[in-house]
């Protein structure tokens, strides 16, 4: 599609996920999109790097989205990328409790009528039909409750299902986490049937299936792309956005044309005085290890009595993934890494296998904290100025932070520029 006739631009502040789904909608109705990024690459908290001590690129996290992440699919299928994720074509999760070296798959059926929950072999080891039912009280949870007020903390379900993949999902403490953020979770995942649950994961890595494409999708459509273009204030002038100020550059805002602010909470606090949004962040630690794993290793294990939470299998490497990690972060490095790799390990099977080249890395302000009064600060795409629109997985999605809330902002805060064009 050529560019709209006479159409104004809209200007992208920040190319985060958030940015380039709201970016990549515009583009492709043929609208003038000038994007900014303040970083010297774009993706945001989602970015991609080879690491010569490794030996290969890696991600700065381990991230996994699922077969119900319609928002995701619809971008990644916009910018021709939609064959860039793996998984399994069934919905199933591996899991291992370290402690006794049980294993198992969590097998939830296709359908929507989760009859697996029925039947000892889809279901965790140690629980009941009757465990799973009770878990539906999580979706009727009141504004201000957290996860374990709404379900026993407590049990075989608790510590082998709920746990694992509530923090890694709400990257939050369970004792903490909002309740109504978990079911919005559940509901569209588990609660949707097994279909919606198959796990998915970006192949071969998170710049080369989201990023990429999104940049090479907007140049082709002519689009302004400014990296390394830090905001330092926006310039007001009533209701309305006149001027960018970028330090020693200013862009001047026309009457007609739109800004988005796609920019991480704490600077779109900063920029835009009086919004609401979130301040407290939760950090997520992941390690990489350059050691193939073995044929027949699953995609992703649940590690339940360790340290670890998840461990993906990548083709040249192992990683670890510990969600609500703030405890982590002033770590000693080569002490933890020792602990990681004999998890590892033992989830691999790999025997003595000494710990190889490896890579930490620490990601202090992953999320936003998944608290009910934290969610309670996230405010919607509108703001009170009319050419100024929000974005970004902080914002009001109905979602905790994830890649599919991000780009799910991206495309309200397009719909909401297209309906004022």
């Amino acid at each position: 599609m050529g560019p709209v006739v006479n159409a104004p631009r809209v200007h992208v502040v920040g190319a985060g996920l958030a940015g380039l789904a709201a970016a990549t909608q515009l583009a492709g109705q043929g609208r003038t999109v000038v994007l900014y990024e303040a970083a010297r690459m774009a993706g945001g908290r989602c970015r991609s790097w080879f690491d010569s001590a490794l030996g290969a690129t890696i991600d700065n996290g381990n991230h996994l989205l699922l077969a119900c992440n319609r928002a995701a699919l619809a971008y990644l299928d916009r910018i021709g990328a939609r064959d860039a994720l793996a998984g399994p074509q069934a919905c199933v999760f591996d899991f291992c409790d370290l402690r006794s070296d049980e294993r198992w798959r969590l097998r939830p059926n296709p359908g929507r009528a989760p009859w697996w929950i029925f039947s000892k072999a889809r279901r965790t080891p140690h629980t009941s039909a009757g465990d799973y039912l009770r878990g539906g009280k999580l979706l009727f949870a009141g504004a201000d409750a957290t996860v374990a007020d709404a379900l026993a903390p407590h049990g075989a379900l608790w510590d082998r299902l709920w746990k694992p993949v509530l923090v890694s999902a709400l990257n939050t403490k369970l004792d903490e986490a909002s309740a109504r953020l978990a079911a919005a979770v559940v509901r569209e995942s588990l609660g949707a049937g097994g279909a919606a649950a198959r796990p998915r994961v970006p192949h071969p890595d998170l710049a080369a299936a989201f990023v990429a494409p999104a940049l090479s999708f907007l140049g082709a459509r002519g689009a302004d792309i400014r990296l390394g273009a830090r905001l330092r204030g926006l310039q007001f002038e009533a209701d309305r956005v006149r001027a960018l100020e970028f330090g020693d550059a200013r862009v001047e805002i026309a009457p007609d044309e739109s800004v988005i602010l796609a920019a991480p909470a704490w600077s779109a606090r900063e920029l835009a005085p009086g919004i609401t949004a979130p301040t407290e962040h939760r950090a997520i630690f992941n390690a990489h290890f350059a050691h193939a794993p073995p044929p027949g290793t699953p995609l992703l294990t649940g590690v339940v009595g360790g340290l670890s939470e998840w461990v993906f299998a990548f083709p040249e490497r192992l990683s670890v993934t510990i969600s609500a990690a703030d405890d982590l972060i002033e770590t000693e490095s080569e002490d933890f890494a020792e602990k990681l790799w004999r998890e590892v390990r033992a989830v691999a099977r790999l025997g003595e296998a000494r710990m190889p080249a490896h890579r930490l890395v620490r990601e202090k302000r992953a999320t936003f904290a998944a608290t009910p009064a934290q969610d309670r600060l996230r405010p919607g795409a509108r703001t009170r100025w009319r050419n100024l629109v929000l974005a970004g997985d902080w914002t009001q999605t109905g979602l905790p932070a994830t890649i599919e809330g991000a780009i799910r902002s991206g495309d309200a805060a397009a719909a909401l520029v297209g309906r004022t064009a």
